[in-house]
């Protein structure tokens, strides 16, 4: 018997909600079990954001630092403009409508600034003043949240100057607390991660110019399930650990009698997955001299 030859088995959202109501011994009959299916499998994949198991929505970002600037947002915050050239690196700008005010990181085009986490909303149409340039353009469109708010955590950073990464070592909030003098410049040592629902990075000392860059990888949320046709944002690997938890999840609510199995092998895969989902190093032992040598 020949062999299918195919390796695209994608299930989507439906059919993973379909394999855990059988699971628990149910039929998928309403548009209401379709729905609070999906609330748990979103629950689900906050729960893995906790044990940190999904590595594979891992991003590097590359974070142009601007002079003086401390705080940073954990992503990418781009306000779209009519005109950006005019305005300076690190100053502040203020929305005519909104009073909002942000701190200009980088221009990556001639219509886009990234910027610092604003206090305030900037609005569409309005008009933003620099507080050093006293150069003007109108907003073409609100800056979204979305990607700094989706960031779960920073695993590593480097600073990168000339081409070159150095390292840079986290710090905690205590410790960031209990520096002296926060405005203190230089290149960059230490960061610390705010994990706010907006996540702000804190570097110290403060850049002292702007062209080195912030590199850090970051973990991210998983898509979310919004819809059954929606592909679920997991490796194939992964498959039987969702499949599992999902029922379980489903079974606290419909199927309490079989909770405590399916939470058995709920966390039997969830230990083969998280075991699987880990970096791998070469391991190589060199003897020493001194076990080299020959006695006699």
């Amino acid at each position: 018997m020949a062999v299918s030859g195919s390796k695209d088995f994608t299930p989507d959202v439906a059919e993973y909600i379909e394999e855990a109501f059988e699971r628990c011994g149910l039929e998928l009959r309403t548009g209401y079990d379709a729905r609070t299916a999906r609330r748990s499998l979103n629950l689900l994949f906050a729960d893995w954001a906790n044990r940190g198991l999904n590595r594979w929505t891992i991003e590097q970002v590359i974070q142009p630092v601007a002079a003086d600037i401390i705080e940073y947002p954990l992503g990418t915050i781009t306000l779209s403009v009519a005109a950006s050239g005019s305005f300076s690196l690190a100053e502040t700008i203020t929305g005519g409508t909104s009073a909002a005010t942000a701190s200009v990181i980088s221009k990556p085009t001639a219509t886009s600034m990234t910027i610092t986490i604003p206090s305030g909303t900037f609005v569409a149409t309005e008009t933003i003043t620099g507080g050093t340039s006293a150069a003007t353009t109108t907003v073409s469109a609100a800056p979204s949240l979305e990607d700094v708010q989706s960031s779960i955590d920073i695993l590593s950073s480097v600073i990168r100057r000339s081409g070159q990464d150095i390292a840079i070592q986290r710090m905690s909030r205590d410790d960031y607390l209990n520096i002296p003098d926060k405005t203190t410049t230089g290149r960059p040592v230490q960061f610390y991660v705010d994990r706010q629902i907006t996540p702000i990075i804190k570097i110290w000392p403060a850049p002292e110019n702007s062209t080195d860059q912030l590199v850090y990888d970051r973990l991210v949320r998983i898509d979310d399930a919004d819809a059954s046709v929606n592909t679920a944002q997991v490796p194939f690997r992964f498959y039987p650990c969702l499949t599992a938890g999902l029922a379980y999840y489903l079974s606290l609510k419909r199927a309490p009698e079989r909770v405590q199995l399916l939470k058995t092998i709920y966390e039997e895969e969830f230990e083969r997955a998280a075991s699987e989902d880990r970096d791998r190093a070469s391991l190589s032992i060199v003897p020493s001299e001194s076990s080299l040598r020959v006695t006699g």
